[in-house]
This record gives structure tokens, sequence and C-alpha cells, in this order.
């Protein structure tokens, strides 16, 4: 309507427009907000929201205004029949409608069973409450009784809907007719001095620009650049974890992880088909002690007492932890050894039945502290003040076993929203002989933990379902919109 600004304010010059609604029933809720906003810009108009509930009909109450309901038809067929209404033939006679009008019926007293048939209960034909209802929430919008609202909602007969209105009055510069407004100053205004009388819009500082589209961190890497500032804070340098595929003799065996190991077995290992196996590494004195640690025991051990296969060791796998990294750089760090303190953060690859809180493949952290004289006390007090910069105040740990660590702990975080302990990480000491063959002198002791960033993500995030956060069903609006994370730190 292009002449209903002029309407508006041609109505509001008697008096305040009570409700839109009533006032302009033919016109659109969003015509009208326009026009109230267009006006209300110049301030000629204040203008307040009304909200107001109704009730529309489904297609199933429809008909019940124009039959009847479910009930009253079968009573009015259990009525015709004088002998009764058969229960084999309620389906016949009402169709889909029968069964349900039987249980409606049965629940209002109007029919009882009598052997294989219906019959009537009542003395006087009852009113039908329920069509009645319908054909007043189809004239009004509402009912009066919210019991029989809530119960015909239960039925899925009617559904909710919002009536948005308006009262309106006038503004500080009402006026009847609406003076055209400039928006910039021109050239022309500037030589005509007219801009000296002219009347400009006011600038609107509250109105949000248009959004730039860009693209946007995913919360994984914002969780994770978190973690890194904190080991950086603590002295760490990280790692290198550019290479997925490693073999068995890196990811396994220099673990002290045996070859008959269920963790090596298909069903938990991804294996490379082309190529197959890798080279041999080059130091061969490393090569020949970890073959002995196995197979006969060395540096205080007595081994795993199986024959130690070169082949198996050499297969090629997809990285099942970061630990792998890590023994690599304690590797290097051999050829000077000196404290030092290692981390890495990225993707590992298990072959894992995917469900809600599991994929094939997930984020790792890891730590590792080597120093002269380090014992189980040192370890534990690291992990409370690691844990205590992401805001966990309370754990607990308890024994484990890894192959490559000894003693070896779980770690246990009290968390506060679920009321209860949950496992967060893991951690230990790594064994001698998987630190002595690797030539690292015998005083220096190595911590080791690890923990998934998935989990912590998806507690920051309020995130029940991995799949939420990785794969191709994620809501790529939640990754735009998503704020950033702060651990909650605790240096205290």
């Amino acid at each position: 309507m292009s002449d209903l600004p002029h309407t508006i304010l041609n109505i509001l010059n008697t008096g305040p427009i009570a409700d839109t609604a009533v006032t302009f029933p033919d016109v659109e809720t969003n015509t009208i907000q326009g026009v109230l906003s267009s006006l209300s810009s110049r301030s000629m108009v204040v203008f307040k929201p009304i909200e107001q509930e109704f009730w529309t009909l489904t297609v199933e109450a429809a008909e019940i205004i124009e039959k009847g309901s479910h009930e009253y038809r079968l009573l009015e067929e259990v009525t015709k029949s004088l002998d009764g209404l058969k229960l084999s033939d309620v389906s016949k006679v009402l169709g889909e409608a029968g069964k349900l009008g039987q249980l409606r019926a049965f629940k209002n007293g109007w029919v009882k069973k009598d052997g294989d048939k219906l019959v009537s209960n009542v003395s006087e034909t009852p009113d039908d409450i329920t069509a009645k209802d319908l054909k007043t929430i189809y004239e009004t919008g509402t009912l009066a009784d919210t019991k029989e609202l809530t119960e015909l909602r239960k039925r899925k007969l009617i559904n909710k809907g919002k009536k948005l209105s308006y009262s309106v009055d006038k503004g500080p510069e009402y006026a009847l007719e609406i003076k055209r407004l400039e928006t910039d100053v021109t050239p022309e205004m500037i030589q005509s001095g007219s801009w000296k009388s002219a009347t400009f819009k006011p600038y609107n500082f509250d109105a949000e620009g248009a959004p730039t589209p860009s693209g946007a961190l995913h919360p994984l890497n914002k969780v994770r650049e978190e973690f890194r500032q904190i080991f950086f804070a603590m002295g760490f340098t990280e790692m290198a974890t550019n290479q997925y595929v490693e073999s068995g003799f890196w990811n396994f065996d220099t673990l002290f992880v045996p070859q008959q190991h269920p963790a090596r077995d298909l069903q938990d290992t991804f294996y490379i088909k082309d190529p197959i196996e890798a080279d041999e590494p080059e130091d061969k004195v490393y090569w020949e002690n970890i073959h002995k640690v196995h197979e006969e025991g060395a540096f205080g051990s007595i081994g795993y007492r199986y024959p130690w296969s070169a082949k198996e060791s050499l297969r090629l796998v997809l990285r099942t932890h970061t630990t792998a990294v890590s023994s690599r750089v304690l590797h290097k760090l051999a050829q000077d050894p000196k404290p030092a303190r290692f981390f890495s953060i990225d993707r590992v690859f298990r072959n894992e039945a995917v469900d809600a809180t599991h994929l094939a493949e997930f984020h790792q952290i890891e730590g590792v502290i080597a120093d002269y004289g380090l014992t189980l006390g040192d370890l534990i007090g690291f992990m409370d003040r690691f844990f205590k910069r992401m805001g966990v105040n309370k754990l607990r740990f308890k024994p484990a076993y890894n192959p490559y660590t000894e003693p070896s702990m779980e770690i246990f975080a009290w968390h506060a929203g679920l009321n209860k302990w949950i496992e967060i990480g893991n951690s230990g000491m790594f064994r001698p002989e998987m630190l002595e063959s690797m030539g690292l002198p015998k005083g220096l002791r190595v911590h080791g933990f690890g923990l998934s960033l998935e989990r912590p993500t998806m507690i920051k995030y309020k995130l029940t379902n991995i799949r939420d956060l990785v794969g191709h069903k994620v809501n790529l609006d939640f990754i735009e919109s998503n704020p950033a994370v702060r651990l909650d730190e605790d240096l205290v």
C-alpha cells in the first residue's frame, strides 16, 4: 500500500492505534513493520510490538468439525445398531479413525464391551465437546479452557502459532506530511547553499553492517592453539609431526610393543598397501638393540622372549599415536643428551568403529620431559601444574599398563557439570630398556603424557556427538559463528 504511511499518520491525528492487526486486518505484518520502521527513523511515530499466541487446526481437526469427532461418530454407529456394533466391524465403518474413536469412547464412558460387540453406555446422547472446541478455535484462534487446549495439542489436532502486531502513537516529530530527508551532502547542495536549510536523515549507529564473507578457524584449531600457548609458556619445544606414515619399528618396536600385541592387528591398525615396507633405519646399532631387547632382553629387561621379525618391524602403518614422533625425537636427543621438553599436537589413526564419541582418526596431545633424577612424584606434580593452566584443579591418578612406560597412570579429573570423575589422559615414565637402547645415558629419565584434542573441544563447545565436530556432516554455520575458546587458566 503506497499510501499506508499517510493513512497511519491520519489515523494518529485522531488518537493512538491500539493494535495494527485490528486497524489493518488485511495488511501483512512485514509491510506494517517496514512502514513503522521508516516513520520511526524520522521520529514521526513510536511503536511497540504486541505478541499474541493463536492456534490453527490440522487437516484432521477440520474434518472433525465437518463430520464430528471419532468417538462421537463411533457412538452414533453403536446406537444405530440395535444389537451393538461388532468389534471387527469398527474399522470397516469408520476406517482408520475407528481405533482412536474406540479408545476415546471407552475413556469417556460412552460405550462398553459386551462379548464381541460394543454397546452404548449412556442414556442420553452427549455433546460432542471436541468438535465444539475445535470450532471455537477455528473462529477465535484460541480456547478459554487451557486444559482442553493441552489435550487437543497432544492429540495433534491443533498447532500453536504467534501473531505479531503493533501499538502505535505519535512521535516527537509527528506531522501529517512526510518530509524528504537528505542522506548525503551533494556538490550541487554546496554550490547552491541549500544544504543549510536541508533536513538530513540521522545516522543509525545501531544498524549492523553487511556480513563480510571470510574464512573461519575450526574449533579444533582454536583449542589446539590454546594448548600450544600453554606448552610454550611452560618451556616446551614443538616436535615436527608432518609424517603420518610410520614403520612398525618406530610406531611399535621402539616403544617396546611386542609384535604379537593386539594393537598391531588389522582390526586396530591401518596398514599401507603400497609400498608395504620401509627401509631399515640408518642407525644399525639402535636397530640391533631393539631386536635384542624384544627377543633376548637387555638393559635390565628380560625381554618378551619371542622370535622378533625384521619384516614385521618394517611394515608401513598410519601412525596410531604421536609417541612414534616422540621416539624419533628422543633418539635424536641421544646424540647430545641434556634436559629437554617436547610436545606435539597432531592427527593419529585407529581402525575403530565410528560412533558418537569415536572416529577412525583423531588428534593426540603429547608431551615428554627429559631430565636427570626424575621421579613419579615429579610427574604427578607437573600434571597438577599443567592441568591447572586448563582450569582443571581436581585430579586423581589410577595405576595403568602401557608397554613403553612403567609405572603408568591414567589421569582423572572432576567434571562439575557431569558431577563425576572422567578420564582425561594417560601418563607414565618411559622404560629404561626403551631409552637406553637409543643411547640415552642411564641417569636421564623421561616423563610422557597424552590426551585427546577432541574431548576438551567437545566439552568447551557443549557437543555430545563427535560427528558434529569433525566430518562431512558438520554444520558450517557452527564453524563460522562459534566463539574463540579460552581455557580457564588457574596459575595459582
